[in-house]
């Protein structure tokens, strides 16, 4: 595609915390003799854009283009627009804002040192075929206009500011008078690669209006029920001049809003908003360049008067993924996780998973790998992944490292290791696991190789790698202070790496690659083997919960070993009074191997116990959403919306309702339905839309035992398989009870099957 790359912008003053520099208008009047026949837009406008066409906004959804490093990925939008113009005079107008291209917030990650860092910029090209077939074609040069709009400060991770009385009106509409405008400048096209954005777009999901307003600090504290992510529309009959402002929160104590647990930014630019009126009537404001995290806001220099329920409402945001599972079940604890999963999943999701919606807003790599798995299970962000992983291949040094974030400029290289470079393998292996994607392997192939090609830099003499970050988060200790060894937790990471690499480089035909990996998993699992058992007790290296769970989730025992190994993880909960003590790598893998070794109770009980550390923990003591940590009352707080801790909902889809989505990876149209009958549940019920189809499996308790009902798509392949003691009832034929049969839509009656 022709992608237009003249850019221009107001001038080359860059706002920031000293100096604020409005966010620029710039619009372009043109005429055209006959009507319209096709009309289509290319624009990127950096780092964000509005774009209004003869007075109608025409954007895709807030923050467009992206959210990118320029110089990796140049993203474009296409618009047809053909019924936005007239004969006679048209207006193109565009607002822009910092974003990326600017992130002087972003200033902890050295986002302010990029050398990209501009004023905001636009390229566009307008096309025009006529109805008497006449072409004419508007491009971004200096017959464009500017000036300062309203927005007087912006900043992504800060807020915005805007001033009702410097915003020009009607300035997108013809007969608009242009008199002291200034002519646009040529500007610096970026050097990323120029493509259309593919991504889900972002757009509201709901609207939520506040539960409840009490005056305190100065203010009226308004409460919305729930920690999300979004902006709040400000509805206000307001006096000229009069300066409202809004800080966005999670976190109260002793009733007063706190900000210290997401506050990186300077004091004052934590999550505020602020509007100035011109008191013309009602006035209404919706931020344009910024997204916060918040249940709460704390807003000031308002009246009494004022301070309705319909002064604000929270415009709930995210990246459009449609849904494409679920789940529910008699137990409202299990409920209230999965709701708070899905909430934690969409808020952190702009364009790509980010690790929190107010604190930093990026794409931490070892965040989306191990939210990947959950994520398809319930939702659809194929596109967005795979347009993320195009900025993360863009992101990999010439020697094959890889940084924490993406995007990044030169921050998150040489720190966090192979728990978070996994995401490029892990991400296209679930993309094929679930959606049968060829295509998003054969794209990070070279990627996955040039990864696996650098690993020798970080492994010792002893074949161990002893880099990154390891279990991050562990339960009432510093983010850094989990008891699993680094040298467990990435030694065992980068076997995953390898292992699911020689599946993707056969799958792709690529016999040397996958023989390179395969070297390396032999390497690495001998060593492994090595130096990371004690083989007197069974006991992985750091005798801990994580170590173990880790070793057998990752096949680091043999199958003769496995038992007397998980017995020991046994010993260990039984040890912690049945709780777990695990941080992001030990939980995300725990439960499983507990289902798997038949143990699905005792992961329930982990899991919804009230008392800490426990998901159900987080609910007694009031959460609305997943935290980053696991800490006691009174503890340090941080943030309190983090999806990372979300794979309970894979468990609970997986083992409770039992849909097991291709679990071999060699087809993304089996299924193994394998529910685990807890005595805590009375019913389960949990689906999936798989490429086949809708696969849908609820079970239920009833006198006669318990009655499973399976849908499944006719290409559907599998079995439905019982754990014991239970078995399929003998049916009218006489068939004796099994516990295994080909997967078929159906009801079928569940007995236990007693001991003779």
């Amino acid at each position: 595609m022709n992608f237009p790359k003249n850019f221009i912008c107001v001038n080359r003053n860059m706002c920031n915390f000293e100096d604020y520099v409005s966010a620029p208008c710039l619009r372009r009047s043109f005429q055209l003799d006959s009507g319209v026949k096709k009309a289509k837009i290319l624009v990127c406008g950096l780092g964000f854009y509005r774009l209004f066409v003869n007075g109608s906004e025409i954007t895709k959804g807030p923050l467009a283009p992206y959210i990118s490093a320029p110089d990796d990925m140049l993203y474009y939008d296409e618009y047809d627009c053909a019924e936005h113009l007239q004969q006679g005079e048209n207006v193109i107008g565009v607002l822009l804002g910092n974003g990326m291209q600017n992130s002087f917030g972003g200033y902890v990650w050295d986002f302010e040192k990029a050398v990209w860092r501009s004023s905001p910029k636009v390229a566009l090209r307008l096309t025009v075929e006529t109805e008497d077939g006449q072409t004419c074609e508007i491009e971004s040069d200096e017959q464009f206009l500017c000036r300062e709009s309203g927005i007087y400060f912006d900043d992504l991770r800060c807020g915005e500011y805007f001033n009702a009385h410097q915003n020009p009106k009607g300035w997108t509409l013809p007969g608009f008078n242009t008199c002291g405008w200034l002519a646009a400048q040529k500007a610096e096209a970026p050097r990323g690669e120029a493509r259309l954005c593919e991504a889900e777009p972002i757009a509201i999901e709901k609207e939520l209006h506040p539960v409840a307003i009490t005056k305190q600090q100065g203010g009226y504290l308004y409460d919305f029920g729930e920690n999300n992510a979004g902006v709040c529309r400000l509805s206000i009959d307001g006096s000229p001049g009069q300066m409202v402002e809004m800080e966005h929160g999670e976190y109260l104590k002793d009733g007063n809003l706190l900000l210290n647990n997401i506050q990186f930014e300077p004091d004052g630019y934590v999550q505020k908003d602020i509007y100035v009126c011109n008191g013309e009537g009602i006035e209404t404001y919706v931020p344009s360049f910024t997204y916060h995290g918040f249940r709460y806001v704390l807003v000031r220099g308002i009246t009494e008067e004022q301070a309705q329920k319909s002064l604000l409402t929270y415009l709930v945001m995210h990246s459009d993924l449609k849904e494409r599972g679920g789940f529910d079940c008699s137990d409202p604890t299990l409920n209230t996780l999965q709701t708070f999963t899905r909430r934690s999943t969409l808020a952190n999701f702009y364009y790509f998973p980010t690790d929190c919606p107010h604190r930093e807003k990026n794409g931490w790599t070892g965040d989306a790998a191990l939210s990947a798995e959950h994520t398809l299970l319930n939702l659809a962000p194929d596109e967005s992944y795979r347009e993320w992983l195009r900025n993360v291949r863009k992101s990999q040094t010439e020697e094959g490292e890889l940084p924490g974030i993406v995007p990044t400029g030169t921050w998150g290289y040489h720190s966090c290791g192979p728990a978070w470079d996994c995401v490029v393998t892990w991400l296209p292996y679930e993309m094929y696991r679930y959606r049968g994607d060829k295509a998003i392997v054969e794209e990070n192939a070279t990627t996955i190789f040039r990864y696996l090609d650098s690993l020798e830099k970080i492994t010792d003499e002893d074949g161990l790698v002893r880099f990154g970050l390891g279990d991050w988060c562990p339960p009432a200790r510093e983010p850094d202070g989990a008891p699993a060894p680094v040298a467990l937790t990435s030694t065992l990471t980068v076997m995953d790496i390898c292992k699911k690499a020689v599946f993707l480089f056969k799958l792709l035909g690529q016999e040397k690659r996958a023989e390179f990996a395969q070297s390396l998993y032999d390497s690495y699992y001998t060593a492994a083997r090595r130096g990371l058992i004690d083989y007197k007790t069974m006991t992985a290296l750091g005798d801990c919960q994580t170590s173990q769970a880790m070793a057998l989730y990752y096949g680091l025992f043999t199958k003769a070993e496995e038992q007397q190994a998980f017995e020991v993880l046994v010993k260990q909960i039984h040890e912690a009074d049945d709780h777990m003590d695990c941080g992001v790598l030990g939980a995300r893998v725990i439960f499983h191997v507990l289902s798997r070794f038949g143990q699905s109770e005792l992961a329930y009980r982990m899991i919804t116990t009230p008392t800490f550390p426990s998901y159900g923990n987080w609910i007694a003591r009031g959460a609305t959403s997943l935290w980053e940590c696991f800490q006691p009352e009174g503890g340090t707080v941080n943030s309190l919306n983090h999806h990372f801790f979300g794979d309970i909902s894979g468990w609970f889809i997986q083992w409770l309702a039992g849909i097991q989505m291709n679990p071999d990876a060699t087809d993304c149209n089996t299924v193994v339905i394998h529910p685990s009958f807890i005595p805590q549940l009375n019913h389960a019920h949990g689906f999936h839309i798989a490429p086949a189809g809708k696969v849908e499996v609820s079970w239920r308790r009833q006198e006669e035992g318990i009655f499973l009902d399976v849908t499944v798509p006719c290409k559907m392949k599998g079995y439905i398989e019982l754990e014991a003691p239970y078995c399929f009832a003998p049916d009218e034929a006489g068939q004796q009870p099994c516990r295994k049969k080909p997967v078929a839509t159906g009801e079928y009656l569940i007995v236990e099957q007693t001991q003779e």
